[in-house]
């Protein structure tokens, strides 16, 4: 990698990694205008991702070809600046998405990070982010207040845990934080920017009784989600887009929604999602996309276009 003193003073930006998905459709491709790979339902474009099965590539500039994990590893301080230099994962350690949900996901669960070591899977703690919503789409998360562990099981066995899980309407422009732990699935109809800790463990405890893109039933992690789910988490609030930032904060990320008004020229590290297409110092950067200006390049010039979502490591 060239030092950061001969890099272009401009944005790295990265290529995203489409997965098709059970639940997925074409919004990907009709709303983002991306140019996906087939006609299958894509459910998941991973704009930045340091997974062994899956790295980002960068697209621009001097750095393109570069994986994240590569500038993570040898070239951290450069790119990610001295708050990052001495930061344990041996992986970048957010995982940034898009998500196009055509169906309901699973109900699902992931690990704390108590819990996950002893089911050999990896703590999650995400954000959304909803971009697009459908009339009625809806999601759930956490239980409806007063459902205990013993109902909740009695309604697993009938096919019924729909009726133990809080369902929630989201507007555009609303956020809501999933701590690990907490019971979700998204619903149909929602096109979502998930920001999360760089994990890909997710324990389905119940799956509408539909099969996979492979007309199989897809596992199930019952034994591995009881474990998991807190269940004395009731009927979280959804973040209301008037409500103001932080958007989602915890112990591995903070998300804030900015606009060409309200940001600074700070130096060090930027990471941001584009929730409009936008112009940063002569780049243009896709709705959906991320990019990264390196801590080791003078304060970023100002964005221009629309909202972005700020995201802190």
């Amino acid at each position: 990698m060239p030092h950061p003193t001969t890099l272009p003073v401009a944005p790295i930006c990265f290529e995203p990694r489409y997965h098709t998905r059970v639940w997925g459709g074409r919004r990907l491709e009709t709303t983002l205008g991306r140019v996906l790979p087939n006609d299958q339902p894509y459910g998941e474009s991973w704009e930045l991702a340091d997974r062994p099965d899956c790295q980002s590539l960068v697209t621009t500039g001097p750095l393109a070809g570069c994986t994240l994990n590569e500038l993570w590893l040898q070239h951290r301080r450069a790119v990610f600046g001295e708050r990052l230099a001495h930061h344990p994962s041996p992986r970048f350690p957010l995982l940034i998405k898009v998500l196009d949900c055509g169906g309901d996901l699973s109900i699902q669960v992931h690990p704390p990070a108590a819990i996950a070591p002893t089911l050999g899977g990896e703590p999650k703690s995400e954000m959304w982010y909803f971009v697009g919503v459908e009339p009625g789409a809806q999601l759930y998360a956490g239980l409806r207040r007063g459902v205990t562990r013993e109902e909740f099981a009695r309604a697993l066995e009938a096919g019924s845990l729909a009726d133990c899980v809080c369902a929630l309407e989201p507007a555009r422009g609303d956020s809501l934080m999933v701590p690990s732990g907490r019971l979700h699935a998204l619903g149909a109809g929602l096109l979502v920017f998930e920001i999360q800790q760089n994990s890909d463990t997710t324990y389905r405890v119940f799956d509408w009784n539909r099969v996979g893109l492979d007309g199989q039933p897809r596992q199930l992690h019952v034994k591995e989600s009881l474990q998991c789910i807190d269940f004395a988490d009731f009927e979280p609030a959804i973040h209301l887009a008037a409500a103001g930032n932080p958007l989602a904060e915890c112990d591995h990320f903070r998300v804030d929604r900015r606009t060409d008004a309200t940001a600074d020229l700070a130096p060090g590290l930027r990471l941001i999602m584009a929730i409009d297409p936008l112009t940063w110092a002569g780049v243009q950067i896709p709705a959906g996309s991320v990019a990264l200006w390196p801590a080791g390049l003078p304060p970023a010039t100002p964005i221009r276009g629309g909202a972005w979502l700020e995201i802190t490591i």
